[in-house]
C-alpha cells in the first residue's frame, strides 16, 4: 500500500463544486490502495480578500496579526474537505500546519520549518484515516503562529512528504504537469514528462510559478518524488526526480520569464577595494536580493557598475543606496523598472556550445537590446526591455525545437500558493 501526499492549490478547491471534485479525486486514490495525506490552500481569492481588509484597517498591518489573520484560509479549506469526503462516506481528519507538526523559526511572514513531528499524522494513517492539513503554516517554539509566505503550501506538502516517508508528493494545479514554457504565451508549449531537480530548480527561481524554488530544494535534499498534474483531468503529469532522460534534439528543456525585475546602477564609484562589499553587505542586511550584478570597466579612477532586484523592491534598495552617498561619494544612481528577464534553462546545454549565442540572436532578430547576462552550466538569462516579451519567448521556443503539434492544457485560474 503505497503512501501518497497530494497537494490542491487555491483554484482547486475555489468552490463548493471544486471541493467536492477533490473529494471524490482523493477517495478514488485511496480506492486504488493507497494511503492519503492531502495538503491544502485557502480557497481562490480567500488570501487575498483576508490582505485587502486588513490593509482597509491599517496600510502597515503588524506581520503578526497578518500571520493570525491569513493561516485561517487554509483552516477554512482543510475543514470544509475534511466534511466534504465525511460525506461521500470517507474517514478523514483535518489539521492546522502546527497539529501536523510543523515547527518553524520566528520570522512572521516568511517563515523557515526547523521541523516536523508527523506522529499525528502518522497515528490517523494507522487508523485508515485520510489526512487533510492546512498547507502554508506552521508555529514556533514558543507558541506564535507563522506562515510560510509564497509558495509555502506547495513547501508544505514536500516537506512532509519527506517527513513521513511518503511514495510520491503529487501536486495538483490548473496545468497538467510541467511545461516547456508559459502554456498561457505558447499554446504548442511542450509537456515534459520528466525533469531534473536541478533544470526545475532553475526554472522555479527564474519566474516559472508552477512549482516554489523552496518546494524543489525540499524534494531534491530528501529525493522525494515530486509529480506535477491538473486537477482538472486526469492527465499523466511530469515527475521531477535526480536525472532526467534528455528528448532527442532538445538541448533547453524550458524557458522562464520574470516580469518583477529592476535595474539599478550606480555611476562614477571610485575604483577602491571594497566597494562591492560594502554596497551588497549593506543591501543584504537590510534584506533586499540582488541578482544579476555586472561592474564596467575602469576610467578615472572611476568605475559603474549595475545589478537587478526584484521590483518590488527597486524603492527600498535606492534608499539604501542614497544613504550610503557620504561613505561612499558616487556620481549618480539610475533605475529602470520596465525589464523583464528571459532565461533558458536545459542539462544539454553542458555540451552543446552556440546554445547562448543563438539566445542572443534571436533576441536581437526581434529587434530588443541586452542590457545583462548571467549563465550558469544549464542556464542563460537576459534582462531585457519588457515591450516585446511575448515574441520573443514564441521566437525562442521555435529556435530551441520546442513547439509540439498538441495544444497545451491550461484548466484554470493560475494559482500562486
Amino acid at each position: 500500500m503505497s503512501l501518497y501526499v497530494m497537494k490542491f492549490g487555491g483554484s482547486s478547491v475555489g468552490d463548493i463544486e471544486r471541493m467536492q471534485r477533490v473529494a471524490k479525486r482523493i477517495a478514488d486514490k485511496q480506492d486504488e490502495g493507497h494511503r492519503c495525506v492531502v495538503v491544502v490552500s485557502a480557497m481562490g481569492d480567500t488570501t487575498d480578500d483576508l490582505i485587502d481588509q486588513a490593509k482597509q484597517l491599517n496600510a502597515q498591518p503588524p506581520t503578526r496579526e497578518m500571520d493570525m489573520l491569513m493561516t485561517t484560509g487554509e483552516q477554512i479549506s482543510v475543514a470544509l474537505l475534511s466534511i466534504a469526503l465525511h460525506g461521500i462516506g470517507r474517514n478523514a481528519v483535518s489539521y492546522t500546519g502546527w497539529q501536523a507538526g510543523f515547527v518553524t523559526d520566528e520570522t512572521h511572514g516568511r517563515a523557515r520549518i526547523n521541523e516536523i513531528d508527523p506522529h499525528r499524522v502518522l497515528e490517523s494513517l494507522e487508523r485508515e484515516q485520510i489526512v487533510i492539513v492546512a498547507g502554508f503554516q506552521g508555529m514556533t517554539q514558543s507558541g506564535e503562529i507563522t506562515t510560510l509566505g509564497r509558495g509555502g503550501s506547495d513547501t508544505t506538502a514536500v516537506a512532509l512528504a519527506a517527513a513521513i516517508k511518503a511514495d510520491v508528493c503529487e501536486i495538483y494545479t490548473d496545468v497538467d504537469g510541467i511545461y516547456s514554457t508559459d502554456p498561457r504565451i505558447v499554446k504548442r508549449a511542450r509537456k515534459l514528462k520528466e525533469i531534473s531537480y536541478d533544470e526545475m530548480l532553475e526554472l522555479a527561481n527564474l519566474g516559472a510559478a508552477v512549482l516554489h524554488p523552496r518546494a524543489v530544494e525540499y524534494a531534491k535534499r530528501y529525493q522525494v518524488k515530486l509529480v506535477v498534474r491538473s486537477s482538472f483531468n486526469h492527465n499523466e503529469g511530469t515527475v521531477v526526480k535526480e536525472e532526467a532522460s534528455m528528448e532527442q534534439g532538445v538541448v533547453v528543456s524550458g524557458i522562464a520569464y520574470d516580469k518583477n525585475v529592476a535595474r539599478i546602477s550606480i555611476l562614477g564609484v571610485p575604483d577602491v577595494p571594497g566597494v562591492l562589499a560594502q554596497v551588497f553587505g549593506k543591501l543584504a542586511e537590510e534584506g533586499v536580493d540582488v541578482d544579476i550584478i555586472v561592474q564596467s570597466g575602469v576610467q578615472n579612477e572611476k568605475a559603474d557598475f549595475s545589478f537587478t532586484v526584484a521590483l518590488s523592491e527597486l524603492a527600498r534598495a535606492k534608499e539604501v543606496i542614497e544613504g550610503l552617498h557620504s561613505a561612499l561619494p558616487y556620481r549618480e544612481v539610475t533605475s529602470e523598472d520596465n525589464l523583464v528577464k528571459v532565461s533558458i534553462v536545459g542539462a544539454g546545454m553542458v555540451s552543446h556550445p552556440g546554445v547562448a549565442a543563438q539566445m542572443f540572436e534571436v533576441i536581437s532578430q526581434e529587434g530588443v537590446s541586452i542590457k545583462m547576462v548571467s549563465t550558469s552550466e544549464i542556464k542563460v538569462s537576459c534582462v531585457i526591455e519588457s515591450g516585446n516579451l511575448q515574441q520573443i519567448i514564441q521566437a525562442l521556443h521555435t529556435a530551441y525545437n520546442l513547439d509540439t503539434e498538441e495544444q497545451a492544457f491550461v484548466g484554470g485560474p493560475q494559482d500562486r500558493r
